[in-house]
């Protein structure tokens, strides 16, 4: 048995688990909304703004979870194709293993936007709605370096490897740090994968090894919120920690000054703008008059939290 095969097999036992069928009506357009996972709160939000601008344009919406499995979300394409969907919207949980599968939708003639995860390697994609994540993260360095004039050491929480977001997020903050690394040191730097439990687990190990240092910068706010509880549970309530997301949780604990800042990537209007492309296209051939559309994210702190996006989701 193929590849392709298998998947279509996989389709017809059920095992996909995309969203429950809904009866569409049979005029409309259908899209496919793809997030990596929604165990993450900041792709609940996409989604949503997702399924609020399918029902805004009059198009049905197929909603796909990858469950942080690449073989789950390329399944859900590989479902998206066999039920003939007009379009797809697609947060890519890896750049390099979603590739196939995207490019078999392509093949296949229909238009895939991608959103926040480009994926380069794949020619014909309709166009990518993103940030621009080196700039976000020359942007959370800049920061933490206009809060230490006299330099730092810092600890560095990184993202999930692999994932677009965590490359250039890495890339803008060495590219900031590097050339002051006599002034600004990371003395711990590791991976926590997004996820705020391991977050927990990595700074308390760097704690440990490292002791105390004076800010700590990551690629997103959950594992700022782990880092934080870290700190949290040794009393290092001064060590300033950076988030990345702008997430409700996060925006609270930057009013609270709990935490230094996190970054506004304004994701809704990435989900947004990427169905508004998608759909124009399935419709009328209509072409974006951009490819490549890179949102500037900007960093979140007490004095502008009302610049976030989600600000009115915070209690």
């Amino acid at each position: 048995m193929n590849r392709r095969e298998f998947l279509l097999s996989t389709v017809a036992t059920g095992a996909m688990a995309l969203a429950a069928p809904v009866a569409f009506a049979a005029d409309k357009l259908t899209i496919l909304g793809s997030v990596p996972n929604l165990g993450f709160p900041f792709f609940v939000h996409m989604l949503n703004e997702i399924k609020a601008e399918a029902q805004a344009q009059g198009v049905n919406l197929t909603e796909s979870d990858g469950q942080n499995s690449a073989p789950k979300q390329t399944a859900d394409i590989e479902a998206a194709l066999v039920q003939k969907v007009n379009a797809i919207v697609i947060s890519p949980l890896d750049v390099n293993a979603l590739a196939p599968a995207i490019e078999e939708a392509v093949k296949a003639g229909v238009p895939v936007v991608t959103i926040d995860r480009r994926v380069d390697g794949v020619e014909g994609i309709l166009a990518h709605v993103g940030a621009d994540n080196v700039k976000g993260g020359e942007a959370e360095a800049q920061a933490m370096v206009a809060a230490f004039p006299n330099g730092a050491k810092l600890f560095h929480l990184q993202g999930q490897p692999g994932a677009g977001p965590a490359i250039d997020r890495n890339k803008g903050v060495h590219n900031v740090l590097d050339p002051l690394k006599d002034k600004y040191q990371i003395i711990f730097e590791q991976t926590a994968n997004f996820a705020r439990a391991e977050a927990l687990s990595v700074t308390e190990a760097g704690l440990a090894a490292n002791g105390k240092p004076d800010a700590i910068i990551c690629a997103n706010d959950d594992m700022a919120l782990g880092a934080l509880e870290a700190c949290a549970a040794r009393n290092f309530n001064d060590v300033k920690i950076y988030g990345f997301d702008a997430l409700p949780e996060a925006l609270v604990a930057v009013r609270d000054g709990k935490l230094a800042g996190t970054v506004e990537q304004f994701p809704g209007q990435q989900s947004r703008t990427a169905v508004q492309i998608a759909v124009a296209f399935a419709r009328d051939k209509a072409e974006p008059k951009e490819k490549l559309v890179l949102l500037t994210p900007i960093v979140i702190g007490k004095d502008n939290l009302d610049k976030a996006e989600r600000l009115n989701e915070t209690k």
